[in-house]
């Protein structure tokens, strides 16, 4: 079943309809790479994918053990590298919220952050750094 469709709108801008929510993502490419930097470009995208889908499977862990992660917040560094031009890094630094979680909520949640579809599905090549910061 398709799930997006993409329309180039021209001057190395794009609109991708999310077909189930009708959503609209734009992207643009980076000022560093000819574009405007007016929206997400598409290395921004997978970065930012890498921490989203990083503190949800966070948050299906803690609710399937009965604790809470709301309020948590995601730095996304990108870090780009050359020959060939591409993502060499991405430094994902989560700071969740004073909640006093137990060794074990922490535990259950720093290993649940690598376990992510987006960061099993990327190239061993891509550094993937995580930082993760508990308030209490």
């Amino acid at each position: 079943m398709e799930t997006s469709r993409v329309t180039y709108l021209g001057d190395l801008r794009t609109e991708a309809l999310h077909l189930k929510s009708g959503q609209i993502i734009f992207t643009d490419a980076p000022v560093d790479n000819q574009g405007k930097g007016e929206a997400f470009s598409p290395t921004d995208l997978l970065a930012t994918s890498l921490g989203v889908c990083a503190i949800t499977v966070v948050g299906i862990a803690a609710r399937t053990h009965g604790f809470n992660v709301d309020g948590a917040t995601i730095k996304i560094t990108k870090i780009m590298a050359s020959e060939p031009r591409r993502v060499g890094e991405v430094v994902v630094e989560f700071d969740f919220p004073a909640a006093n979680y137990s060794d074990k909520e922490k535990a259950i949640i720093t290993n649940t952050i690598k376990t992510c579809p987006v960061s099993q599905s990327l190239s061993p090549n891509l550094k993937q750094t995580f930082i993760v910061n508990f308030s209490d």
